[in-house]
């Protein structure tokens, strides 16, 4: 990864709800969710969301795919794979193997089958 896709992530990132909704989106796997669904989780107005999902759109963390009437969003993990490495391609003495860090691969979830993953943080009650 480029040092400007680097800086591009990283500031995408550097905001709290950005970082929100790419950890949703990293939870929900390749299946993505639908902007409604997102901002439901989030409890974030349609036009606040708008706007950070084109962050991270713009930043190459996000795709997105039109189903029907709808816009499904999703993590780009191979973006974040090359994020994570570019991060740690240095640690533990140029050894990042020895580290335990892993490429992220998300497992297909079958249609129909129920998912127990962790929402994330809400901004509700805060």
């Amino acid at each position: 990864m480029e040092k400007l896709g680097v800086i591009a992530a990283l500031a995408a990132l550097a905001q709290e709800s950005r970082l929100d909704i790419f950890r949703l989106l990293v939870q929900a796997g390749a299946e993505g969710m639908t902007v409604g669904s997102i901002a439901e989780q989030l409890g974030l107005p349609s036009a606040t969301l708008s706007f950070h999902l084109n962050q991270l759109k713009h930043a190459h963390l996000v795709t997105f795919r039109r189903d029907g009437r709808s816009l499904i969003y999703s993590a780009a993990y191979p973006v974040m794979n090359d994020l994570l490495a570019y991060l740690t391609e240095n640690c533990c003495q140029g050894d990042a193997s020895a580290c335990g860090v892993g490429e992220c691969v998300p497992a297909p979830t079958a249609v129909g089958e129920p998912r127990h993953e962790a929402p994330a943080r809400s901004r509700l009650g805060r």
